[in-house]
């Protein structure tokens, strides 16, 4: 199923094929949005970058592959869409990133065990994740999974060392 990249198979799991090179002409895309912002005079700490599903997996490639620190990646019912060969391209700075990591225990296509397998690879890159479960939620968003998505944002936009005027 092509989108931003290949989708080899449904429901998506924890080993489930990976369409790297597909995730990394993507990820060059959406790095060429977040550079138009910094150009455009946003700080990188104010720059969120959010996606549900397959943009949550986009989402999550994006703000490591980034060369800067980045305000937060949200994560929505997404997977990791890449393997231990593109860690090592995550720099320093990208590391710094928070993410935000919200799955459904009821998502019957990206598996919970799917979401849930993000949060140890962050911490084993050293990458600040919360991740958050919600029991009775499918392959879908949640008005409580938004809203903390608002108060998470607004909580690193009042922390951001630099802000612009």
């Amino acid at each position: 199923m092509p989108s931003w990249f290949d989708i080899h198979e449904l429901p998506m799991s924890a080993g489930s094929p990976q369409d790297e090179s597909g995730v990394l002409k993507a990820v060059e895309n959406v790095h060429a949005m977040i550079d138009k912002e910094v150009a455009n005079g946003i700080h990188p700490d104010n720059i969120f970058v959010c996606g549900f599903s397959q943009g949550g997996a986009l989402t999550l490639a994006s703000v490591l592959l980034y060369p800067k620190k980045l305000g937060g990646g949200a994560v929505f019912s997404g997977w990791v869409p890449f393997g231990s060969s593109v860690t090592e391209r995550i720099s320093p700075e990208a590391r710094k990133t928070p993410i935000l990591w919200s799955h459904g225990m009821a998502d019957r296509t990206v598996l919970f065990e799917a979401g849930q397998a993000g949060p140890p690879f962050l911490q084993s890159i050293s990458v600040t994740c919360e991740f958050k479960a919600y029991p009775d939620l499918g392959h879908s968003l949640s008005k409580e999974e938004l809203l903390h998505l608002e108060s998470w944002i607004k909580s690193r936009l009042n922390a951001s060392p630099e802000k612009d005027s």
